[in-house]
């Protein structure tokens, strides 16, 4: 089994609702269980798992990463916050060799919590 089947054999068996964007590139969406426009890429030997969270602030902005950067030290548990141009995503790798149906549900429901969780104090410095 390939890459592309094992990811797609995987979401169709934790019962994702996903949209194949590409090859290589499936969109999950899942309002029900806190996951908008998730995005996962394979690009062997790696899958990424990204979610774009919000914009960067154009104020208070040292207050701002600083909170994240505690986020990522104490409550996130699988992947982690960074920055993507203007945007902070939150955004997990792993191994499509090793990779099985439970790491997968385990990234899934870590951004889920931590987008549900954070969600208030995160939101203070939306523009």
């Amino acid at each position: 089994m390939n890459g592309r089947e094992k990811l797609e054999g995987y979401l169709i068996s934790l019962g994702y609702s996903f949209e194949k964007l590409g090859d290589d590139t499936w969109l999950i969406n899942e309002p029900a269980k806190g996951l908008l426009n998730v995005m996962i890429l394979l690009d062997s030997p790696v899958v990424m798992i990204r979610v774009n969270v919000m914009n960067t602030p154009e104020l208070k902005k040292e207050e701002f990463l600083t909170d994240v950067l505690r986020l990522n030290a104490t409550d996130v548990i699988h992947g982690a916050y960074a920055l993507d141009g203007d945007k902070l995503i939150l955004i997990d790798t792993l191994l499509i060799e090793t990779l099985d149906k439970e790491e997968l549900q385990s990234t899934l429901d870590a951004f889920s919590l931590a987008l549900f969780q954070h969600f208030s104090k995160l939101s203070v410095y939306r523009n």
